[in-house]
């Protein structure tokens, strides 16, 4: 045992690690599910149990080394028990974001050619079926919920009770075979086809396997310990590499138990139930909860509203001096805390895309104590993390020990590409040698991502290399920081700067709709949809001052001078966001070309004639035109062109 957790060396798979916690806390919790209002219990030993007859049950239909099973569907105990079982009988799993569209799925399928997979209830099966002969090696559907499918005649379906059933039958015949099985598991498998986030392409499969996910997990709990009496709630995609070191990693190594809420729509409620003592949230919902916040505040009254905005700015400012504000605590942010169900939480973290200063100061001045990873899927996720106790909002700290990180070809500046490596990263992409030897050169990963080491060398991630962009003066702006700066505000949900090769910057901003909906009616401005609410006249007034209040803290160049409201969301179904939420920028400047063209020319509309994805997965054709505003209406084009 080291450090308190399973020695690697002998327990080097996740089902040999899921045994030994069986074998030595049997009734202690594992796991816990959220299923019609009433949280149900899973022991270890019967968590074990579980896996086992899934196991046994998928290797008698001839699944096993080689195969690769994929698995969509909510996070629940049925994927996590299908994950291990695949583990089990020495086979791949391979995790697909729920929201996949037909296509999408598809590619995977065909990429990793799987023979089996887990897809939870009828909408996930659909997508399925609906690919026909596409995917000619899958002999197995294995699904959870059987509503919805009783006029659907495949022999593929099987549901996961029967494989349970089949599996404890084998069990009472053979008792010994699957601890035999588990122990034929090596440690140097590949277990883990995972997703890369695909900012610039379909994304490639890491290849991960048992000893170097055990490793690496083993390395981030040396810096930041969990053991049994911590708790965490499963919120956040389960293909992703982050998510995938928690459910698993932590929850094996560390038994840290994890719960799964009801549905996305009840997450945060169920969380307040649980009261998690670690907690992982994306940037994305982090700004989301803060926006929530604010839009609760625009209904109280205005002495609750004038005590909010007094207690956040004096929060951060003692933030900013490396401390905490006691009465703001007392007045707010302690009651603020319970609401959110986060009065227990010991340790945070968010990462997988950058986040504002602004924002995560406004959670450390909540008293969370908020820390900033930084990772790729490649490097096994997160391999540095700052340090909550230095109030550190503008690093992603300093990296784990025996993870190697240096800033390769810097500039006078010291920014260069941040190059990393450790002994428990990826073992390169399924089938796909080509991109392997281009990201992995001589041991170390390339990661795309421009940085630099501040005077205490901690990591400073600035942008992708690609984004850094240049105006037509030579002046270089990273469009990420400005983003992030514009969409502190709560009304912004999605900022997109421009200006590569340009005399001045311009943003394609996408309203976030339920703040300015509600806003919208507080001041009595009638609406019928997302796109009707973002051509108002109104609308574009609030959203131009926000970008006033940003231009303010910035350097003349790197002002946005000119913008837009989108008629729609970004939308990962239309390939503008990767799963992850990242914004692709090369199919945003694709599809709205006429619109950026129309941003460097007199006029003051823009015309849009594209396809976009309805929430069905149908495509419908849209043109509208959409109006172009000024930041400082009185600037003329001539102005606008002289500002750059």
């Amino acid at each position: 045992m080291a450090q308190g957790y399973p020695d690697p060396e002998v327990y080097n798979t996740t089902t040999k690690l899921l045994k030994y916690n069986a074998d030595n806390y049997p009734n202690a919790v594992a796991l816990r599910e959220k299923d019609y209002g009433i949280w149900r219990e899973l022991s270890w030993a019967g968590f074990n149990g579980r896996v086992r007859d899934i196991a046994l049950a998928l290797r008698a239909r001839g699944l096993g080394e080689g195969d690769v099973v994929g698995l969509i569907g909510d996070n629940n105990i049925d994927w996590v028990s299908v994950e291990l079982a695949v583990h089990a009988i020495g086979a791949m799993s391979m995790g697909i974001y729920r929201d996949a569209l037909d296509d999408e799925v598809g590619y995977l399928g065909e990429y990793a050619a799987v023979t089996a997979v887990y897809a939870e209830d009828q909408e996930q099966i659909d997508k399925f079926l609906n690919l026909g002969d596409r995917l000619p090696g899958l002999r197995h559907i294995i699904f959870s919920d059987p509503r919805g499918l009783r006029a659907v005649e495949d022999d593929r379906l099987v549901a996961i009770d029967e494989l349970i059933k089949t599996g404890a039958e084998l069990h009472a015949s053979e008792p010994g075979a699957y601890d035999a099985m588990v122990a034929a598991t090596r440690g140097d498998a590949v277990c883990i086809l995972c997703t890369t986030s695909g900012t610039t392409a379909n994304p490639k499969l890491a290849m991960i396997s048992h000893e170097r996910f055990i490793g690496h997990n083993l390395r981030y709990l040396e810096r930041d310990p969990k053991d049994s009496t911590d708790e965490y709630v499963s919120v956040l995609p389960m293909p992703w590499i982050m998510e995938q070191c928690y459910c698993l990693g932590f929850n094996l190594l560390a038994r840290m138990k994890v719960s799964f809420p009801e549905s996305q729509e009840t997450a945060m409620a169920d969380m307040r139930e649980v009261g998690p003592t670690f907690l992982l949230m994306a940037p994305r919902v982090l700004e989301q909860i803060a926006a929530d916040i604010r839009a609760r505040v625009m209904d109280a009254g205005m002495a609750t509203q004038w005590l909010f905005e007094k207690c956040v700015r004096a929060g951060i400012q003692a933030v900013e001096k490396g401390r905490r504000h006691t009465l703001a605590d007392v007045l707010l942010f302690s009651a603020l805390r319970d609401r959110l169900g986060l009065s227990r939480v010991r340790s945070a973290a968010t990462g997988g895309a950058a986040m504002g200063p602004e924002t995560f100061k406004l959670f450390l001045a909540m008293g969370l104590p908020l820390q900033q990873l930084y990772g790729q899927t490649e490097l096994m996720g997160a391999y540095t993390l700052t340090d909550v106790k230095t109030n550190d909002v503008d690093t992603v700290g300093i990296p784990f020990a025996g993870c190697d990180v240096r800033i390769d070809s810097p500039d006078q500046n010291g920014i260069g590409e941040v190059v990393s490596r450790h002994d428990n990263m990826f073992l390169g992409y399924y089938k796909n040698a080509d991109a392997t030897s281009a990201d992995l050169r001589d041991g170390w990963m390339y990661t795309g991502d421009a940085g630099y080491f501040d005077d205490s060398q901690r990591l400073v991630v600035i942008d992708r290399i690609k984004d850094i962009a240049v105006m037509a003066d030579g002046a270089k702006f990273s469009p990420q920081f400005l983003e992030n700066k514009l969409k502190f505000s709560p009304y912004i949900s999605e900022a997109v700067i421009l200006g590569a090769g340009r005399d001045y910057l311009t943003a394609i901003i996408c309203i976030r709709f339920t703040i300015v909906a509600k806003w919208a009616e507080k001041n009595r401005i009638p609406f019928t949809s997302y796109t009707n609410l973002s051509a108002q006249p109104d609308v574009y007034a609030l959203i131009r001052q926000q970008i006033l209040d940003v231009n303010i803290g910035l350097p003349m160049g790197q002002r946005v001078l000119k913008f837009m409201l989108l008629f729609k969301e970004l939308d990962a179904d239309d390939g503008e966001l990767t799963r992850t939420r990242k914004v692709r920028r090369s199919v945003v400047a694709e599809r709205y070309g006429s619109l950026i063209d129309a941003f460097y020319s007199d006029q003051t509309t823009g015309q849009i004639d594209t396809e976009v994805t309805l929430e069905d997965g149908r495509q419908t054709r849209l043109r509208a035109d959409i109006e172009i505003m000024s930041v400082d209406s009185g600037m003329d084009e001539a102005g606008l062109k002289q500002a750059g």
